[in-house]
């Protein structure tokens, strides 16, 4: 019984919205904009957040990774010809930690040099990344061509060199890409393989790889290229020796890298005078970018909220006047035996309607904002369920609460004054 009235005022109610068809759908598109915007403004946060997220996860939760800078020059002597700044990662450094540090499994050191490659009359300048084949479990990159260093190499000191995709193509372009000789500054190396390129950052921390990447074996590159690097700039003469450019090390697990990244930033202040370094964790990196996204959800959530609030007393307005217009509908129902618990109803049954239909129409509307976005801006979005059922739901409630005023001042109406009412 109860069903059949429930379903009779559903009938009624949309009966009653199309009577005036204009007012009933203006009614509705504050509704309409309403879940319209907060969907598609989800669906644009979420999809900046959930990029940063993965770049920033394609580092590697239990990756830790050191990086060499340059300290404050001290002293008066820095631009003098024969001065030569000491600084960076060492050597041993890499060895201590992987020694000192039992639930550290990979540790992979990296020696960074600028060079101008050659071949034929094609010129570009690389950077050189000497390094071990670890580097390519740790930073991984879809292999395009050939194959990557392998401990052969290490073993043979092998002259070889993998390039990225970019680098690549500027300089192989009409040329076969496997086996050819690439001379790099005044060295030869032979091209084994291509690996994808890669953005240079990652959710506001710097990838170890860049689009213009050679990487060729770390004790090659120390072998003929050597520990110190000299530049001319104006006046004067930069001499630098520094040993490695960077250090990734692998934890055993995600739970252990906070401690053991910490204890590597003590192990490493220790012994030296001055800070070189510094440490970037992806996974501390990680939680703060999640923290982020959170708190710019719930931003956009609430400035897209403020459209359905707008929506809503659009939907009071209306009933309010639905209300005086329909006193002396409301007189008869009340005369001929109805409680005012049903008046109630009739009336809340048209504001939910209302707002669910203005509701799902919104749904539309936001999913089809960030498709047009992406299509246009080239954005990534993401429509999520939980965005769509959040909107739904707020409609819903939209309807509920700001229908409730206009029901029961319609339900309080004294039916002998409704009856004269004109």
């Amino acid at each position: 019984m109860r069903r059949v009235r429930i379903i009779r005022n559903i009938g009624l109610g949309i009966k009653n919205l199309l009577l005036h068809k204009l007012r009933s759908f203006l009614t509705m598109l504050g509704v309409v904009f309403g879940v319209g915007s907060v969907v598609a403004m989800l669906a644009v946060g979420e999809g900046a957040s959930a990029e940063a997220l993965e770049q920033i996860r394609r580092l590697g939760s239990n990756n830790i990774i050191i990086t060499t800078i340059r300290p404050v020059e001290e002293g008066v002597g820095a631009s003098s010809p024969s001065f030569m700044s000491i600084y960076g990662l060492l050597y041993e450094d890499e060895t201590r930690i992987r020694k000192s540090f039992s639930s550290v499994e990979h540790t992979v050191p990296v020696k960074l040099i600028r060079k101008e490659s050659r071949l034929g009359d094609k010129r570009l300048e690389l950077r050189v990344v000497g390094t071990v084949p670890d580097w390519f479990q740790l930073v991984r990159r879809p292999i395009v061509a050939g194959r990557v260093i392998r401990e052969e190499d290490i073993e043979g000191r092998a002259g070889v060199v993998v390039l990225t995709e970019f680098g690549a193509r500027r300089l192989l372009a009409t040329e076969h890409t496997i086996g050819q000789l690439l001379r790099i500054g005044g060295e030869y190396f032979e091209v084994i393989g291509i690996v994808q390129s890669e953005e240079a950052s990652a959710g506001g921390v710097q990838t170890p790889d860049e689009e213009v990447d050679a990487y060729a074996p770390l004790n090659v590159v120390r072998e003929r290229f050597g520990d110190i690097y000299s530049r001319r700039t104006a006046g004067s003469r930069i001499r630098e020796l520094v040993e490695l450019h960077q250090l990734i090390v692998q934890v055993r697990s995600v739970e252990e890298v906070e401690a053991v990244a910490a204890g590597i930033d003590h192990m490493l202040e220790r012994s030296r005078r001055r800070k070189d370094y510094q440490m970037s964790v992806p996974l501390a990196l990680l939680r703060q970018a999640e923290a982020t996204k959170r708190t710019f959800n719930i931003v956009l959530g609430s400035i897209a909220g403020i459209s359905l609030l707008v929506g809503g007393i659009g939907i009071m307005n209306i009933m309010l006047a639905s209300v005086t217009e329909r006193t002396r509908e409301i007189g008869i129902r009340r005369a001929i035996g109805a409680k005012r618990m049903q008046i109630v109803g009739q009336f809340l049954v048209e504001t939910i309607v209302l707002s669910m239909i203005g509701g799902l129409i919104g749904v539309a509307v936001g999913i089809l904002i960030p498709a047009l976005i992406t299509y246009f801006a080239g954005m990534h979005t993401i429509v999520s369920p939980q965005s769509i059922f959040l909107s739904v739901g707020i409609s819903m409630a939209v309807g509920i609460v700001f229908g409730i005023y206009p029901a029961i001042r319609a339900s309080n109406l004294d039916p002998i004054v409704a009856l004269r009412h004109e």
